[in-house]
């Protein structure tokens, strides 16, 4: 078994489709194929064995997908890694991880060098010299075989709770994930088109672009850095089957002017995941675009996919579906027995998407996984008929005088605003009650709304003890490389976070 066996099925089916495209530059499934052989022929030059890591640093480029395969098909480890991260994060994730070799981008070379500096490492740098290199390598035909259980790929989480860890994929885990997507999710053919908008190197990005897209033989077009306009620009071009992205993506489509301006009508399947998406938003895009979105869940640690809104099932506004086969969710209390439907309890799963554990984190793994289900750290609740809501992160609850507030609650409010475009509710020092309620919001260029309407807006909608006391605008919210929101990187102004 190896997840690069999927590359050399679709290369053998269709050679002379196009795997991946960036603008006008098309590389087939054959030129994919024989860029892997000799990027495995490379890696055999440099020592690399079986097992060994090889990280990469490298933006969504066609030669992402030929390093990546090459990599697994030499069966060794990826690591692949944010090419905006500094020196110092660099160094962390290569002596962490082990890596013998790194692939890094133009852009990221003097981070990666400098990163790279203190530990051993060989520096392949993916520009224009790189084809000649290729050309140079001895071509593996071979794909090395590997058992399911062993790692194919190590993602490290975002550290929101301490330094990042690294989740160790299998190839069964990455196989099936993908498998799971193309077949049953979006129903993929080799004549699908798919945008390619979302970060290659983060999980929701592989598995449901990238892996679905060659398990399928369809095409997988390329945007390096999101843009809105050049997003319905590619969709428009190429006659884009399939869009995969998060929420603030969905919601920067419905903020361009002129977006009915572009035929994008060839859309049959919207996938959304890596946060929570707005109902409102949900809303609009299918009222403006002509296309359901399916809203699904998971994690890096899950491969990513858990759960999602099935095509063949009822489809749940606000909710994040029902476990895909052969994956078993339930919400559990605090010492982990399973609670009532309709209540609050933290989620956990089970099934072939779970990760192995923490890259040489045992303690980590254990915690995460007590029992044989993984404990996700998100909030939710499941309804009688077997559909999850997320309710919020379990950190991210605010505890007002004793009583909960789950922010995503006050978002989706927010949300149902006209003149909010973006929207976080965090928690701020309270020498009272704890902590107290904030909002954090973008309005859109042509809002009119002011602070205390907003704020009367909420309150109007909620119970008294929920609505944000403290509200103020922002130009935008901090995002990651994913387009998440970033809450750990919204500031309090002074005058509340010194309280």
């Amino acid at each position: 078994m190896n997840l690069a066996t999927n590359l050399t099925r679709s290369a053998h089916l269709h050679a002379d489709r196009v795997a991946v495209r960036l603008g006008a530059q098309g590389t087939t499934y054959g030129d994919l194929d024989e860029r892997s052989r000799r990027v495995a022929g490379l890696l055999a030059e440099r020592g690399v064995r079986a097992g060994d890591r090889v990280a990469m640093m490298l933006a969504n480029i066609p030669d992402f997908a030929a390093v990546y395969y090459g990599v697994l098909r030499a069966g060794a480890v990826l690591v692949p890694m944010n090419p905006l991260l500094k020196a110092r994060e660099v160094t962390h994730h290569l002596a962490d991880s082990g890596a013998t070799v790194i692939f890094t981008g133009a852009a990221s070379t003097a981070e990666v060098l400098a990163g790279a500096a203190t530990v051993d490492v060989q520096v392949v740098v993916v520009d224009s010299t790189f084809t000649e290199m290729l050309s140079t390598a001895i071509p593996v035909d071979a794909v090395v075989d590997r058992d399911g259980s062993d790692t194919a790929v190590i993602l490290y989480t975002s550290g929101t709770t301490g330094t990042p860890k690294g989740a160790e994929l299998t190839h069964g885990n990455l196989i099936r994930n993908a498998e799971v997507v193309a077949e049953r999710l979006c129903r993929l053919t080799a004549d699908d088109v798919i945008f390619g908008g979302l970060p290659l190197f983060h999980s929701f990005g592989q598995t449901c672009t990238l892996n679905a897209a060659v398990a399928a033989g369809a095409c997988l077009v390329l945007l390096p850095r999101f843009d809105p306009v050049q997003a319905l620009t590619i969709m428009a071009t190429y006659r884009a089957t399939v869009f995969a992205a998060v929420p603030t993506m969905y919601g920067a489509l419905l903020a361009v002017p002129d977006r009915h301006s572009y035929d994008v009508s060839a859309l049959r399947v919207c996938l959304s995941g890596g946060a929570a998406l707005p109902v409102e938003v949900l809303r609009e895009f299918d009222e403006a675009f002509g296309c359901q979105v399916l809203e699904g869940y998971g994690l890096s640690e899950t491969s990513p996919v858990a759960s999602f809104n099935h095509p063949d099932r009822e489809r749940k506004a606000g909710s994040i579906g029902t476990p895909v086969e052969g994956v078993q969710m339930r919400v559990v209390d605090w010492e982990g027995n399973e609670v009532a439907p309709g209540e609050v309890g933290e989620i956990a799963i089970r099934g072939h998407n779970v990760m192995k554990g923490y890259w040489r984190r045992p303690e980590a793994t254990a915690a995460a996984i007590p029992d044989g289900w993984f404990r996700t750290g998100d909030l939710g609740r499941v309804d009688e008929d077997g559909y999850f809501f997320i309710v919020d992160r379990k950190k991210d609850m605010i505890i007002r005088g004793g009583y909960n507030v789950y922010p995503r609650e006050i978002e989706e409010v927010l949300y149902e605003h006209p003149d909010v475009a973006e929207a976080a509710v965090i928690g701020v020092p309270d020498p009272l009650l704890g902590e107290e309620v904030a909002a954090v919001v973008a309005v859109r260029t042509d809002a009119t709304v002011t602070v205390d309407e907003l704020r009367a807006y909420v309150k109007a909608r909620v119970a008294a003890y929920k609505y944000p006391r403290h509200v103020w605008f922002v130009d935008s919210l901090p995002k990651g490389a994913t387009g998440k929101i970033l809450k750990r990187e919204i500031a309090a102004p002074a005058e509340l976070s010194n309280r």
